[in-house]
């Protein structure tokens, strides 16, 4: 695959790089060679990315060509605009840190590919890169009494010092080595990220499940790669996103889905899945209103909590809005308990759902993608718990035994309801949790980003698990582009 280097002048730019073609922007946008390539990869170094400017047109046509720009139209429009230029949590934290014992009011930092000169802040300039995806960027910074992120404009290549050439020659080496693979087979068609993160300490897929997943993705013609939180700057490189970390809605996984899909990546799991199952408190009154059945649930606010305990009973189970994996949700057994933990509940949300104890020994899981169920599993309470995860002394969360059914020996019952859910939700891919309740089936939650481990949600299926998901991506990326 192609790798560009557009500059307003070749003459410029003083670098060789080997694995890339220096091309001027007027050729890149007039010469029929370059719009006639397969989806190369154009780092657009021009001077100037203001609307219609010669910089602007390179990464709009780009897109038009079905090319890989870096920076897109969409990052342009954000760093012109101050009101669009919105420091992430996790950046803000950094900028913070970095910059606290400067005697500066101001100050400007060069970030070339993600890289700064300078150790201290290569941390910020990483975050910087991620959230402003923009090869050589130029981020200005002001105390007010905090340090807040000013401006961010592009650096021209002329402006760059001769003595950090060298450094940006090998911040765009590292840059290139994660993206410059050996030639690849005519098979190969499409690029996949997979989104996983060492440091998730209850993730969705382990490794040999990951494993697998890759394998499934090269036999349906897709090059994988694992990412991770860093590369949040390169998603413009790939056509599919599949993330494999635990998802939350103020966190770098949605930020990773929303601008996947703003880029045109299919996107598994979706920006609007991921904040439909990641509140409880939006289930509950879809399912309510949809009729689809679930334990007797309540949303409680702080002018009904009175009425939790005769409308439910004693005991019953509380649930943070945003919980997920067991935690974040108790059980209480009598009025004191229930004051107290509404009342510490309430001080992190203005809603929580409170819902009957139906207790079970296990929890039936549907697995459903594109609307379609692909496996079902019991998951067994864990241990001496009435969850199926309990959490131990230092965090460490451990679980019950399970046991995988092929779709066609579970309950109908269980099936059709586990679709119904998912269904309510989007066109994704959803773990539906299920009770069975004097002889009735309840929905208890619908999860984005569903478990899927080696051995355990593949013990039926084996590889064909794997592949069922890798070929709901190709198909959707063959309709897509009118394949």
């Amino acid at each position: 695959m192609a790798t560009l280097i557009v500059v307003d002048e070749p003459r410029d730019w003083h670098l060789q790089i080997p694995s890339a073609e220096v091309v001027a922007a007027r050729a890149y946008l007039t010469d029929s060679r370059f719009s006639g390539l397969r989806r190369p990869r154009v780092y657009n170094l021009c001077e100037s990315y203001a609307y219609q400017a010669t910089g602007y047109y390179v990464s709009l046509l780009a897109a038009a060509r079905g090319h890989r720009p870096l920076p897109d139209v969409l990052t342009m429009q954000d760093i012109k605009s101050p009101a669009l230029i919105r420091p992430t949590e996790e950046l803000e934290e950094l900028m913070q840190r970095a910059l606290q014992d400067l005697p500066e009011e101001r100050i400007e930092l060069s970030v070339y590919f993600g890289h700064q000169p300078e150790p201290r802040y290569q941390r910020l300039a990483q975050a910087l890169f991620n959230v402003f995806p923009v090869p050589l960027l130029r981020a200005s910074f002001l105390k007010r009494p905090k340090w807040r992120l000013q401006g961010l404009r592009p650096i021209p290549v002329g402006d760059i010092p001769a003595e950090q050439r060298e450094f940006l020659r090998g911040a765009i080496e590292r840059h290139f080595a994660r993206r410059m693979p050996e030639p690849k087979a005519p098979a190969v068609r499409y690029e996949l990220a997979i989104l996983a993160n060492p440091a998730d300490k209850s993730p969705p897929s382990d490794p040999p499940a990951l494993r697998k997943f890759e394998k499934a993705a090269e036999a349906h013609g897709f090059e994988a790669e694992i990412i991770g939180p860093d590369d949040f700057g390169r998603l413009a490189e790939f056509d599919a996103l599949f993330i494999r970390e635990t998802t939350q809605v103020n966190h770098h996984t949605y930020r990773f889905a929303s601008r996947a899909r703003s880029e045109g990546l299919i996107v598994i799991d979706d920006p609007d899945s991921i904040i439909r199952c990641a509140n409880k408190v939006y289930l509950a009154e879809l399912m309510t209103r949809l009729g689809i059945p679930t334990p007797k649930t309540m949303i409680v606010h702080r002018n009904n909590i009175d009425r939790v305990e005769a409308q439910l009973g004693l005991p019953c189970v509380l649930k943070q809005p945003d919980s997920s994996f067991s935690q974040g949700v108790v059980k209480v057994h009598d009025a004191a308990e229930l004051k107290t933990a509404l009342r510490q509940l309430l001080e992190k949300s203005d809603l929580v759902v409170a819902q009957e104890y139906v207790p079970t020994s296990f929890d039936w899981r549907v697995g459903v993608i594109d609307c379609k169920p692909l496996y079902v599993c019991r998951y067994f309470m864990a241990r001496d718990h009435w969850q199926i995860y309990k959490q131990q002394a230092g965090g460490k969360m451990t679980g019950g035994r399970w046991e995988t059914l092929a779709v066609s020996d579970a309950p109908a019952g269980v099936v059709s309801l586990g679709l119904r859910a998912a269904n309510a939700i989007g066109d994704g891919f959803y773990g539906v949790d299920i009770k069975e309740i004097d002889g009735q089936y309840v929905v208890i939650e619908v999860n984005d980003n569903p478990s899927v481990e080696r051995s355990v949600e593949d013990q039926v299926l084996g590889d064909a698990l794997y592949e069922a998901i890798m070929q709901v991506f190709r198909t959707r990326l063959e309709t897509a582009r009118g394949r």
